[in-house]
């Protein structure tokens, strides 16, 4: 059946099985539209929503039940499709700030699935800062989002959505809890298409590793122009289909759209 038109989420679900809910990092969506986004997409598919950054950033996690109460009501109606929530915490969240990031942890819902993003240098140097901070998630097994974005950062700025993505996104090292049940990540894409090989073939090969341990893995896919992300999905999944006999064979149809423009 297709979906009715006028409802990219129902047509962008024919094709994929999971979104960012990056609308919700900015503002909550009304509850009516939570009911909406429901009825468009099959009990299969997954959201992985963003804690707004009311939460996450203004707020740095202190002082924000109420605000942390209302976001978990408006996404009731999608709880059954949805899988980690992500927590995205700014730059300036650092070691020192760790327990307020347990206490907000330990305070949400248990049946609440959550990957948390960090990107101060604190979390990156191997030492005891990053030490905890995995200890903690593990502990409450939660996952730590890795965000790689190697391939945009080995591309040269010389188009205008290749340096506004080198602005806007994080330089990080790539690091990743492999002992989560649902390991999540998020990888920036090279402009050339086919530069992105040699970043994501190591990807699809972890990913085959996680698939036949039974884990449950996210990984999203971004390009400096929003335009191109269609043709690195199927890149992506070309590559998967090569390593793994678990995932199956896939493709995109003749006429998909571009994917998350005009949805999340």
């Amino acid at each position: 059946m297709g979906a009715p038109e006028g409802q990219p989420l129902a047509l962008y679900a024919q094709t994929f099985n999971t979104v960012e809910g990056n609308t919700a990092f900015y503002s909550l969506p009304a509850p009516r539209q939570s009911e909406r986004w429901r009825q468009q997409v099959p009990d299969h598919f997954r959201f992985a929503f963003k804690f707004p950054r009311q939460i996450s950033h203004d707020a740095q996690l202190v002082n924000c039940a109420q605000e942390t109460a209302r976001f978990i009501h408006t996404m009731q109606p999608l709880l059954d499709v949805c899988g980690p929530f992500m927590l995205q915490l700014s730059a300036q969240f650092s070691a020192s700030q760790l327990d307020s990031l347990w206490r907000f942890l330990d305070a949400l819902p248990e049946h609440l699935d959550i990957a948390v993003e960090v990107r101060h240098p604190d979390f990156f140097a191997k030492g005891e800062s990053e030490r905890q901070l995995n200890r903690g998630l593990l502990e409450r097994r939660m996952s730590r989002v890795c965000f790689d974005s190697r391939a945009l950062f080995s591309a040269l700025p010389d188009d205008e959505a290749t340096r506004e993505a080198q602005r806007k996104k994080p330089r990080l090292p790539v690091h990743i809890l492999d002992q989560v049940e649902c390991p999540m990540v998020r990888f920036i894409g090279h402009p050339q298409l086919e530069k992105n090989t040699e970043f994501l073939r190591p990807w699809a090969t972890k990913m085959s590793q996680w698939l036949a341990q039974g884990k449950h893995p996210y990984f999203f896919v971004h390009m400096p122009d929003i335009g191109d992300t269609l043709q690195l999905a199927q890149l992506w999944h070309e590559l998967i289909n090569e390593i793994s006999s678990v995932a199956g064979t896939w493709s995109l149809p003749q006429k998909a759209e571009q994917p998350q423009q005009g949805l999340f």
